[in-house]
């Protein structure tokens, strides 16, 4: 990578959340990843020690705020901290999975929003720019007075499925498995060329769901569910039980763009009908847990490689979302 006029070379650090991520966008960018240590004091503060001098560079920090989400978003806040203390020239924060991002708006009385709240503390810590992959919630950019880029993992699914299945395959249908994924998934129909169907689904309470009705026939079809996120998997699992029992559906294809996998997360999927299951690796499998078979991960290194180089070079990055 060259060298431009508005400053020095682009570096790359990284938290604990996901290392290996980190290291494959430098791999990317044939560079070496930032030499830190992030640790933790006896009673569980954060302790970093920045072993290279950042003063006029253009600095990444990559750190997903997945599990554990408050410890990794501290993190966050520290490198953040250091990096404007250390004169960096600029700071991006490279978060593939924004956590609390569910929590963007008040869904009862007194409830927090804690998405704001977030975006408040990442801004005020020295962060100069976000860059981002599916956000919960679109409108979370606006939270932000810093420019946001919110990458789409939808391209890289597709990708892979055009491979797979081809474009237009009549044997296919995308299915959203709520209401509230629809946008979503229909984009995501255009681009394999297949129909779409919808799940009509009731939450009960948080991190269940009851599946109500089908809206339109898989009778028949082969599916693929596209959803956002991967949580405890209620949704999901729910969804592909009811297209295969009430709809009639063949083979469940499933695929997100963060596998968050929490509880029971890894259960349900054994258990339900859903052949195979495609996550980016915006968010690490469970430590410590075997993988699953069904689960199959695509690497989104170069998508943000391109967009760490784009921001640096200061072109548009627009391109980037389609």
């Amino acid at each position: 990578m060259c060298v431009i006029s508005h400053g020095k070379e682009v570096k790359v650090f990284a938290g604990n959340a996901n290392r290996p991520l980190a290291e494959a966008i430098c791999d990317q960018l044939s560079k070496k990843l930032g030499a830190c240590t992030v640790s933790a004091f006896a009673d569980g503060e954060v302790s970093l020690s920045l072993a290279e001098p950042v003063r006029g560079s253009d600095v990444f920090i990559v750190q997903s705020t997945c599990k554990p989400v408050n410890d990794n978003l501290m993190e966050l806040l520290v490198m953040i901290d250091a990096m404007r203390r250390a004169s960096a020239g600029r700071i991006t924060a490279v978060m593939p999975y924004f956590g609390y991002a569910r929590q963007d708006r008040k869904a009862k009385s007194r409830d927090p929003i804690s998405a704001k709240l977030v975006a408040n503390l990442i801004t005020s810590a020295g962060a100069d720019r976000v860059l981002t992959m599916d956000l919960h919630a679109a409108q979370i950019q606006g939270f932000f007075d810093i420019p946001v880029d919110n990458l789409f993992g939808a391209p890289i699914l597709a990708g892979h499925y055009l491979r797979q299945f081809g474009r237009g395959n009549e044997d296919f249908m995308v299915v959203s498995p709520d209401v509230g994924s629809v946008a979503r998934a229909r984009s995501f129909a255009q681009k394999l060329d297949m129909p779409l169907a919808i799940v009509d689904k009731r939450r009960q309470k948080a991190n269940s769901s009851e599946v109500m009705n089908i809206i339109g026939d898989v009778s028949g079809k082969n599916v693929i569910l596209l959803d956002d996120m991967v949580d405890t998997a209620g949704s999901l699992c729910h969804a592909a039980e009811a297209l295969v029992e009430t709809g009639g559906a063949k083979e469940i294809y499933a695929c997100a763009s963060h596998g968050v996998l929490s509880g029971p997360a890894l259960e349900r999927i054994e258990a339900s009908p859903i052949k195979e299951l495609i996550l980016l690796d915006t968010v690490p499998y469970p430590a410590g847990k075997p993988m699953l078979g069904k689960i199959r991960y695509l690497s989104v290194a170069p998508l943000f490689a391109e967009a760490i180089e784009r921001i640096y070079e200061e072109v548009s990055i627009s391109s980037l979302f389609d």
